[in-house]
């Protein structure tokens, strides 16, 4: 009885404690718009990614459309799930971009670089495109498959976050050395993404065949399992984040030739397990949304571990400021099937100070149902894409 007393009370005070360190986190005020003028014949769709260029062009890639799949005699030929468009800085809607492209199935990530170039993940088709400002493809990476099965074959999909007890805490610690697991500690899985089907491919798998390193490790080229992200450093060279079959960040330079991979499936140091998003700031330090292991993981340019934070609850989107002093922006995202679960969005220094917060999950603007994608090259003035509610809101904020 004594020994159930004190277990009790420890978790009463644990709770307690959990409860004030969220609570501790500044609320960050905020006005939010739905700033995109469509044309009466289109809908937006799941709006998976969202980005700007020097101009204030806002690029969105959204899994809309009309699939088209064409069975030939070994390949199956499959097309126009997803689609990119442009509109001014004012939401007016400019143009749609390669529509019927063979490489866009399940939008997962647009990107623009600091040269205006325009980057597109596409989570199904394996592929990592770089268009030029026109809309030209320069480089490709990745392949598509050479068959698709269809239905795809394997477990239904877990859910796509954490449960709620899970993801309610959200304390203001600072980052912590990286520190390895308990022993038998295992990560919650979000498996999928919603409406996919697509189950997680068998450990070490990567696209174009198996790899031969530990499983989530995939090949040392540019063939990927479920891409989630790009990013750059300031030499040029290219980050994918290979992280939904996958469990690595492969980095290649300039010219798309690929240099190194680092990471695998699991919760140790290093190790990553569904990768969301990828950041890199100044100084050339890549920020990876661990969502799986529910932290954000720091590394330097060549894959070594240098801290981690565990602060922010699952993080999904991630974005870094420009400018001399950066900041850098991460969401808790909901899972598809709770809205009422975690959704806001938090501002963090680059040392993993938390700064403050704001939005929950929900529908009314104001409110983020799965952000996939935050774009912050103003550093108070957002755009988040949404999965759920199909929309982009531009968010101005207003810090103290």
């Amino acid at each position: 009885m004594r020994r159930f007393l004190q277990l009790a009370l420890a978790a009463t005070c644990l709770a307690a404690v959990q409860v004030f360190a969220q609570s501790a986190v500044p609320e960050i005020t905020f006005d939010a718009s739905d700033p995109l003028i469509l044309p009466n014949n289109i809908y937006l769709g799941e709006a998976a990614g969202v980005a700007t260029n020097s101009k204030g062009d806002i690029f969105v890639y959204t899994r809309t459309g009309h699939p088209v799949m064409t069975i030939g005699t070994v390949r199956t030929f499959s097309r126009d799930g997803s689609r990119l468009f442009q509109f001014d800085r004012t939401g007016k809607f400019i143009r749609e971009i390669g529509p019927g492209i063979y490489a866009f199935l399940v939008a997962q990530q647009v990107r623009i670089d600091p040269q205006d170039n325009i980057w597109i993940v596409d989570q199904m088709a394996n592929m990592v495109l770089k268009l030029d400002p026109n809309g030209r493809l320069v480089m490709l990476l990745g392949r598509k498959n050479e068959a698709e099965t269809v239905p795809a074959r394997g477990p239904s999909p877990t859910t796509w976050g954490a449960g709620p007890l899970a993801r309610a805490a959200a304390p203001t610690q600072k980052p912590a050395a990286p520190a390895a697991p308990a022993a038998g500690a295992a990560a919650p899985a979000r498996g999928g993404e919603p409406g996919t089907g697509a189950a997680p491919a068998p450990a070490g798998e990567g696209g174009g065949g198996r790899a031969s390193g530990p499983p989530g490790s995939g090949q040392p080229q540019d063939l990927f399992n479920r891409p989630t992200d790009v990013a750059w450093d300031a030499a040029g060279n290219i980050y994918v984040a290979d992280g939904l079959g996958n469990s690595r960040i492969a980095k290649f330079d300039k010219n798309g030739k690929f240099v190194k991979s680092w990471g695998s499936t699991g919760s140790a140091p290093g190790q990553l397990r569904e990768i969301r998003g990828i950041a890199i700031d100044s100084q050339g330090l890549v920020y990876v949304a661990d969502a799986g292991n529910q932290r954000i993981q720091v590394f330097d340019g060549d894959g070594n571990v240098k801290t981690q934070f565990t602060n922010v609850g699952t993080p999904s989107a991630l974005c870094i400021t420009r400018g001399p002093h950066q900041y850098l922006y991460s969401s808790n995202s909901n899972p598809p099937d709770d809205l009422d679960v975690g959704g806001e969005i938090y501002r963090l220094e680059l040392n993993g100070t938390v700064l403050g917060k704001f939005g929950r999950a929900g529908k009314p603007l104001k409110e983020f149902g799965t952000t996939n994608a935050i774009d912050c090259r103003s550093e108070n003035e957002l755009y988040v894409a949404e999965l759920i509610n199909w929309r982009v809101q531009k968010v101005s904020l207003r810090p103290k």
